[in-house]
């Protein structure tokens, strides 16, 4: 048997990198994926799922020195089971609902822009949002239309 997962959605937190003792890096980072529809009654609905994400070797060096909180990642890998439950990782937030976390460990990340969906590309960068001087583009000022959809107090960790 086999499995695999793909998802395209937004950091929620800039990635941290870690050394096993073995000295294999590690990045760990959170993705959140959305989606927005109309419901029966006519109202829009928006659901948010967020998604752990492990990511190892040089891969995890490179997510770590390009990415940064907000921009568009897509993540292919393997889902893995909270050992204790065999599920998604759950916790109660601040506000008393129940949410969920999946996790994933990551056999190809891409990084696919900047925060505003601005930059593109399939692989090895990530679009930083400034230019050669340091100097922030026009296409970074502008918030992203999912800025309403993450907020800080349903990050996990």
């Amino acid at each position: 048997m086999y499995h695999k997962i793909i998802i395209v959605g937004n950091l929620g937190g800039d990635p941290e990198l870690r050394y096993t003792a073995q000295g294999d890096p590690v990045t760990n980072i959170s993705v959140a994926t959305s989606r927005r529809w109309t419901g029966a009654d006519g109202q829009q609905v928006d659901e948010i799922i967020w998604f752990r994400v492990s990511v190892w070797g040089k891969q995890a060096e490179s997510a770590n020195q390009y990415l940064s909180k907000g921009q568009m990642v897509l993540v292919e890998g393997v889902m893995q089971p909270d050992k204790a439950t065999g599920g998604p990782r759950t916790w109660v937030g601040n506000d008393g609902q129940v949410r969920a976390s999946y996790e994933i460990r990551a056999f190809n990340v891409r990084f696919l822009g900047s925060r505003t969906g601005a930059g593109g590309g399939s692989g090895g960068g990530a679009d930083s949002g400034a230019n050669s001087r340091g100097e922030q583009s026009s296409s970074t000022q502008k918030s992203s239309q999912y800025d309403d959809l993450i907020d800080e107090e349903e990050i996990p960790f």
